[in-house]
């Protein structure tokens, strides 16, 4: 796997393309993946009236078009930039930023291992082999360790020193849940008791990344939001925290119950 690719890409293929140059008829731009250039013509910049072309791309710019034809014999690349939806466009860049991210994660272990990055990369082959996305297998060996790899075929310690990498340099994706507590304390200073209830959910034992959020609805009812890694963990430490504000306002005589949101 490498962002470079030495292919040429074929009709209608999706592209990330730095735009070179802009003239009368159209654009000339760098093919990002495959270190060609192409041409985006006038007519294919947009479905409606092109006024100005830099209204729609300018010199410097990245964006996404659509391969029309390839000539390799002639050189020639033909592109379009109306042809791409929305969706297409959010898409593809996000798989062009797994695969740089995912050559940065190879790149970091090469050096780590001393071993040619063109020799590892040619390893990693496997993974697409096994389970197609380099990066997508990597953000779930950083959660689960190396067996995944191995299941892959990659050698034991280059799969140990990917998803050590992977794990130091992944930022998990981060699940939020919420629930809604309501705390009551008949006493003169119950609001003061309200208070220490909402703070001792604040305060419980949690893992470093997770957040509790607390602010009230409509008094005496007070969400509760939990930002964790996965769904299991988050419902852990929210049930943990209402239980810990239940706890501490039954204490000072008060009463409270919880509720999970949906």
């Amino acid at each position: 796997m490498s962002v470079k690719k030495v292919e040429w890409p074929e009709a209608g293929d999706l592209v990330i393309a730095s735009v070179q140059r802009i003239t009368d008829f159209g654009a000339y731009v760098k093919l990002d993946e495959y270190e060609k250039e192409g041409l985006l013509h006038l007519s294919e910049v947009s479905s409606g009236w092109v006024r100005n072309i830099r209204d729609f791309v300018r010199e410097g710019q990245k964006t996404v078009l659509k391969v029309l034809r390839v000539n390799p014999e002639k050189g020639h690349i033909d592109l379009s930039l109306r042809r791409v939806s929305r969706h297409e466009r959010r898409e593809k860049i996000l798989s062009w930023k797994r695969e740089r991210k995912a050559e940065s994660l190879l790149r970091s272990v090469s050096e780590k291992l001393n071993m040619p990055y063109e020799d590892l990369n040619a390893k990693a082959g496997t993974i697409e082999d096994k389970f197609g996305g380099i990066y997508e297998t990597l953000e779930k060996a950083a959660r689960e360790g190396p067996d995944l790899l191995i299941e892959a075929g990659l050698p034991q310690d280059i799969a140990v020193a990917l998803a050590e990498v992977a794990k130091d340099k992944i930022k998990p994706p981060m699940v939020k849940i919420k629930g809604l507590l309501e705390l009551q304390c008949p006493k003169p200073n119950g609001i003061l008791h309200i208070k220490e209830a909402l703070l001792s959910a604040q305060k419980i034992e949690k893992p470093r990344d997770t957040r509790i959020r607390l602010y009230t609805v409509a008094a005496p009812k007070y969400a509760v939001e939990v930002l964790a890694e996965d769904y299991k963990e988050a419902e852990k430490i929210l049930q943990k925290a209402a239980e810990a504000a239940i706890k501490t306002i039954t204490s000072a005589g008060g009463a409270g119950n919880f509720q999970r949101g949906k």
